[in-house]
């Protein structure tokens, strides 16, 4: 493992991303003169083309950012919700207890595309053809295939052969997984990217006018008509073991846009947090700076057993509340203003122990009585054949007996104009879903995190977002930029992030360092993703973790669980020192295809 990476500095753009050929197609977008926005939207679409097994152009994204024209943080929901056609009652008529994590059923609206489009319309400088001109020619002249994708086609290859034929056309070239390293393409994809392009020539008028005509030319054009025709007539095998037709239909497109909203926010020793609203796990990293900043955590000595072990029970409590509160604040009332308050904060910094709680323990915000959805055991068949059984777990990549699963995308981006933008792409994965006929993409399944329980913030509903779990960072000293974050992850992505944020800002480790510090988080809480299984107690930790320290976690009661040495999570980050006068960019070494670049 190559830890002791360089920190990266300069004064021109910073950019941090989990493949490198993103990071390389930001950093050359900057260098033709875009500016963030326009840099991390590159990154962003080329990530959908070299990483097929964690994201997609049907897929979804949050961005958090700072505009230097505006002085202001925004976010961009990038989540697309469920079709006007989700019910519980038409899900529970199909004899479902559960939303499959495959397939067309739990389909979303894909909101990743309409997402960068505002984003580019609203802060960007480049033409539309600039941005994509990196994912075109990767889609078309080709790129290395990651051993990651290659493992999930190798996996999932009987069925693209015998179900999803045309994933088959798609990631079974001459009729055989790819080989990993080998020059992959993928033509289809190449061509809606250029069709895309061409509506938005043909539209005229300057550049907001082609980003508009694009963003229509998806939504209700060739993209919309070609996933409408698809899902409506087509039934495909999913983790039931039976073929569905999906609900999603060209007019949920046609009537969804990608919200702007101003983000969460939590002061934390000195500095101004901003994340996703609660139809994302987001607020979660506030919950537990909230109750941390309470503990004197650098008297405790970073990774030593009585930090872990504090984290770890705060992390607990912040994701009980999760589990019983946050869901799309459009359609529920999400206490999030008395979630993060001093009084509320204080009474369940309170619950912390020296031993390990042993159940998960939801607050009452204002004497309201929590719910937290009960997760029955799903009883679909498994048939022979480890690809049945990838199709019963959502999660992105094909699962493997590990407690590393770093799925998903990451980028993080802050130019020499002041702007700062960290963005989580998933979604659309080649395993979530078949590939669309003439499109090359796959649909997001987040639908799959909702419950089909009556009266919670979560439920299915019409129109209603999905919490998901993708969660963006971005941090402001004094009101000015000063760092952003992300990693893949899942569930775990606001534990690993939130132990890379505590290095730097409570024990002053330097930004890469800060990434290469020990990780480890609990799934006390039920998953996200089908089956939605939840391990109590499990607290997970890098196996370079002292022995000694390790001992005294499960004295304290934890179930720790070694995982393998700098295997948890992949985080990037970038930040401006302006004190020194300098751009800063930190990647993780896990993973091994996490890169920052800097000049």
């Amino acid at each position: 493992m190559n830890a002791g990476r360089p920190e990266l500095s300069g004064t021109f753009g910073a950019v941090s991303s989990t493949h490198w050929l993103s990071s390389a197609a930001a950093m050359s977008v900057l260098e033709r003169g875009g500016n963030a926005f326009d840099a991390a939207a590159a990154a962003g679409f080329v990530l959908q083309v070299v990483e097929p097994h964690f994201n997609g152009l049907g897929g979804d994204v949050p961005i958090v950012s700072y505009s230097a024209a505006t002085q202001s943080v925004q976010v961009v929901c990038g989540q697309g919700p469920m079709p006007q056609a989700a019910t519980i009652e038409r899900f529970r008529s199909l004899g479902l207890e559960h939303i499959p994590g495959s397939g067309l059923l739990p389909a979303v609206v894909p909101g990743a595309f309409g997402a960068w489009m505002r984003m580019l319309a609203e802060h960007g400088t480049l033409p539309l053809a600039d941005v994509l001109d990196h994912a075109i020619g990767y889609a078309e002249n080709g790129f290395p295939l990651l051993a990651g994708a290659a493992d999930a086609i190798e996996v999932l290859a009987p069925l693209f052969e015998t179900e999803w034929t045309e994933s088959g056309r798609v990631y079974l070239p001459d009729g055989r997984p790819p080989k990993a390293g080998a020059l992959f393409r993928t033509p289809a994809l190449a061509t809606t990217y250029k069709r895309l392009l061409r509506e938005a020539a043909t539209a005229g008028g300057g550049r907001e006018a082609q980003i508009a005509a694009a963003e229509r030319a998806f939504y209700q054009g060739f993209v919309a008509e070609a996933i409408d025709s698809f899902v409506s007539s087509t039934a495909v095998l999913d983790a039931t073991g039976r073929h569905h037709k999906g609900l999603l239909t060209g007019q949920d497109m046609a009537d969804w846009r990608a919200t702007v909203e101003s983000p969460s926010s939590l002061s934390y020793r000195g500095l101004t947090v901003h994340k996703p609203g609660p139809w994302s796990q987001s607020p979660v990293f506030l919950q537990q700076l909230a109750l941390l900043e309470g503990f004197d955590l650098h008297g405790m000595g970073l990774d030593s057993a009585e930090y872990i072990h504090t984290v770890t029970e705060c992390a607990k409590l912040a994701f009980a509340d999760r589990e019983a509160w946050y869901g799309d604040p459009d359609h529920s009332d999400v206490p999030l203003d008395v979630l993060l308050s001093p009084a509320y904060t204080a009474a369940r910094r309170a619950l912390v122990e020296d031993k390990a709680a042993e159940v998960l323990r939801p607050g009452s915000p204002e004497g309201r009585t929590p719910f937290i959805p009960e997760q029955s055991a799903v009883d679909w068949p498994v048939a022979d054949g480890s690809w049945m059984s990838q199709l019963a777990n959502g999660l992105p990549t094909v699962v493997k007996a590990t407690a590393a699963r770093n799925d998903t995308c990451t980028i993080v981006v802050a130019d020499r104009f002041g702007n700062l933008v960290a963005a989580v792409p998933s979604g659309g994965w080649l395993k979530s879903s078949p590939v669309v006929p003439g499109l090359g993409l796959s649909l997001g399944t987040r639908g799959q995190t909702m419950t089909l329980q009556e009266g919670h913030a979560n439920s299915v509903g019409p129109g209603r977002r999905p919490r998901t779990t993708l969660s963006p960072s971005l941090v402001t000293k004094d009101g000015k930029p000063f760092m952003a974050f992300g990693t893949p992850g899942g569930d775990r992505q606001d534990q690993w992030t939130l132990g890379f944020f505590l290095a730097a800002v409570d024990f002053g480790l330097g930004l890469q360092a800060a990434t290469e510090t020990l990780a480890f988080h609990t799934d006390h809480f039920s998953a996200s993703f089908t089956p939605h299984e939840s391990r109590p107690k499990v607290l997970a930790v890098e196996r370079n973790c002292d022995p000694e320290v390790i001992e005294e976690l499960r004295s304290r009661g934890h179930d720790v669980e070694p995982a393998a040495e700098y295997s948890l999570g992949k985080v990037c980050a970038v930040a401006v020192d302006e004190k020194a006068g300098l751009l800063r960019a930190a990647a993780s070494p896990r993973g091994r295809q996490t890169y920052a670049a800097c000049r």
